[in-house]
């Protein structure tokens, strides 16, 4: 072994010292007993494998375009067509991306636990690792519906979604599809601001809280209400909470345990003694 090799090695076993370091042994011991494990995930998971957050630097998509100004009910209503372009663009962009660490931990998780997952993400990078997603609490960017009736629309109504489809950073406005029941618009089956959550989402979400043993609180703001109140419920019962987020959020004064450490970095450190 050249020095060079041996220096590397030393290099590469410093660093997950000082990872492991940052996670409390009483969260390897909790991971490793829990039966029902309930996950809030939000951007901070999905911003790891290159999708950008709402806050992020304005770059490709966001450059032009500001998500506050366009995820909204009052510009879908004054311009559908440049609203519904636009969402078709991000959900190709999810689709040019891959899963990062941290969603596979998770779905290796569930050999071994039932893991149950509420994400206040419109992707689908859990699912593609491998995850089922027990609620979709913002809705998903590959769901689509009347604004009107609410049936679900046909697949070929909304183009090409491909995990190749190119994307488009200065998209051409295109109107949106019509229902094929009520000849409303179609709509992306999100959730803009202003709007409600979903409230069998929610539901579900509140339920697999309370029923968890431990609550995994991973890559969110805690700012976003309702779904940041989440992890209050499993607070309220006694049962532990671990913030995994690399900087302080509002909720990590709350929380039982923090990691301060990416997902993808965590996760796997966490699931490793399972």
């Amino acid at each position: 072994m050249s020095h060079d090799d041996a220096a590397s090695i030393s290099e590469l076993a410093r660093r997950l010292n000082a990872q492991l370091e940052a996670i409390d042994p009483v969260v390897l011991e909790l991971a490793r007993s829990a039966k029902n494990v309930s996950v809030l995930s939000g951007a901070g998971i999905s911003a790891e494998s290159g999708v950008p957050t709402f806050r992020a630097p304005e770059t490709g998509l966001w450059a032009r375009y500001s998500p506050q100004e366009l995820a909204t009910p009052e510009a879908w209503e004054e311009n559908p067509d440049l609203v519904w372009s636009w969402y078709i663009q991000r959900a190709r962009m999810v689709r040019g991306v891959q899963p990062n660490a941290g969603h596979a931990a998770l779905a290796r998780w569930a050999a071994y636990a039932n893991v149950s997952i509420s994400t206040q993400n419109i992707d689908d990078l859990h699912e593609r690792a491998g995850s089922k997603v027990l609620a979709h609490l913002h809705g998903s960017l590959f769901e689509f519906c009347c604004e009107a009736c609410g049936r679900p629309a046909d697949r070929w109504q909304v183009g090409d979604l491909r995990l190749d489809s190119p994307v488009d950073d200065d998209p051409q406005p295109a109107p949106p599809p019509e229902c094929l029941e009520c000849d409303s618009r179609i709509r992306p089956r999100v959730v803009w601001f202003g709007e409600s959550l979903p409230m069998d989402a929610f539901a579900a979400a509140e339920q697999a809280m309370a029923d968890s043993d431990l609550v995994l609180v991973v890559g969110t703001s805690g700012i976003v209400q309702p779904a940041a109140s989440l992890p209050l419920t499993a607070l309220g019962l006694g049962i532990p909470v671990v913030e995994i987020n690399p900087e302080p959020t509002d909720f990590s004064a709350y929380a039982d345990y923090t990691v301060r450490l990416p997902s993808g970095t965590a996760l796997p450190l966490i699931t490793a003694g399972l």
